[in-house]
């Protein structure tokens, strides 16, 4: 299981709810959707979670504020919120898409386990720097990038784990 996310704040305020969705509002009138209560449920109960969601995770969630709220749905909605820039797709090492939310946050990191699947979020001035002058030398202005790095963490690399299972 991945571990939960490090965010700067505990909670997301009604108030930034609310801005996330006039951001994404605007986004839906640029590509010609309407905003729906399914839309706007998916879009709370992502944003009030902490988590790397993937498409079903996320499903499993919403569906508890409205059952009929269909994966087809959630994934479309997931797209349309990387779309305007509240979410973006992060790769792990086991081929599954998750998403988390980028609404209001500093730019972070991540570091993968390759054989347990544990995540820890970093943040670096410094990989934000590399981004710019590389976006400079190319003349590029540059708006995101993903950075991934992936290794073994200390527990599984524990002599008293066989087969990348811990003997209990």
């Amino acid at each position: 299981m991945l571990q939960k996310r490090i965010d700067d704040q505990p909670s997301i305020s009604r108030e930034n709810i609310r801005e996330a969705e006039g951001i994404f509002l605007q986004h839906l009138k640029r590509v010609g959707l309407k905003q729906t209560e399914q839309r706007n449920a998916i879009l709370r109960t992502f944003l009030e979670t902490r988590e790397h969601l993937s498409i079903d995770e996320l499903h499993r969630l919403v569906k508890k504020a409205d059952p009929r709220i269909g994966v087809t749905t959630v994934y479309r909605t997931l797209k349309l919120l990387a779309g305007c820039g509240l979410a973006s797709e992060v790769a792990f090492h086991d081929g599954i898409a998750r998403y988390e939310h980028q609404y209001n946050r500093r730019s972070h990191h991540h570091m993968v386990c390759t054989e347990c699947g544990a995540s820890v979020e970093f943040f670096s001035e410094e990989v934000g720097a590399i981004e710019h002058e590389i976006g400079r030398k190319h003349r590029y202005v540059t708006t995101r990038h993903t950075f991934q790095i992936y290794g073994v963490c200390e527990e599984c690399r524990n002599p008293k784990k066989t087969n990348g299972r811990r003997i209990v």
